[in-house]
């Protein structure tokens, strides 16, 4: 395994780790706050390994091991990220695997390098959440913060609450994708828990009706948080990613 750091764009290095194998590969897109050495990113990490299979996962600017600050970040800039890690290290189309926020980046640079791109799963997908899950929701006091501060400091179930900006609120609205038909024409697969608390299942299933792909599976798992991270969980992850490159999932 490489583990190293790429510059994105704007200069700041991305931590990675690839993992060389056969194509098509994987690349895991992580979630809001979370980084590469989650339980998901891990599992898949030895599930490719078993198969031979190309593995790439990173750090978005601001999170885990790569440079920038979280507050800075925004979905242009994560997305610009994901699109130079994509293109520099990995080669031919490879399955996008997307948790959370992740399947919302994965979606863009989907709509952009649809060459580059053989399947999309999609592991609680959010596309959309800056402003369907998190602005639409806030009172009229913690909206004026953030119109106010610039900034405003979400508690957090996971840790130490996290700031969300203005700046991530307002770029957020210029990457909206489910007001219309979504041009993703590859194989799709959707894992929703339905008892999610942060991302509910019925908003992941617009992210199924908007896509145009002909090929999208829906599965929602009773009783599934929004990790999705239970040995069951995991289970069904490498099943639906072995379907899609055609291996042995279990």
């Amino acid at each position: 395994m490489d583990e190293t750091t790429i510059l994105a764009p704007d200069g700041t290095p991305l931590a990675y780790r690839r993992q060389e194998g056969r194509g098509p590969g994987a690349v895991f897109l992580g979630g809001f706050n979370s980084d590469m050495t989650g339980t998901k990113a891990e599992y898949l990490a030895e599930w490719c390994a078993s198969r031979g299979r190309a593995f790439l996962r990173f750090d978005y600017s601001g999170h885990g091991a790569s440079g920038g600050r979280f507050e800075d970040g925004t979905i242009s800039r994560w997305l610009a990220d994901a699109e130079a890690v994509l293109l520099a290290l990995t080669e031919g189309p490879q399955v996008l695997v997307g948790s959370s926020m992740g399947g919302w980046i994965a979606t863009l640079l989907a709509l952009r390098h649809p060459e580059r791109v053989s399947g999309f799963v999609g592991i609680a997908p959010a596309p959309d959440f800056t402003q369907e899950l998190m602005w639409a929701g806030f009172t009229a006091e913690i909206r004026s913060a953030i119109a106010r501060d610039g900034v405003w400091l979400r508690p957090s179930e996971y840790g130490a609450p996290y700031p969300i900006t203005r700046a991530l609120i307002e770029d957020g609205r210029h990457n909206l994708v489910l007001g219309g038909p979504i041009g993703l024409r590859c194989p799709v697969r959707i894992l929703q828990g339905d008892a999610d608390p942060d991302v509910p299942w019925r908003h992941a299933l617009r992210l199924m009706e908007a896509v145009e792909s002909e090929d999208v599976h829906f599965t929602l798992v009773k009783g599934g948080d929004h990790r999705l991270s239970s040995p069951r969980d995991l289970l069904l992850l490498g099943r639906t990613l072995g379907a899609l490159l055609g291996e042995d999932g279990a």
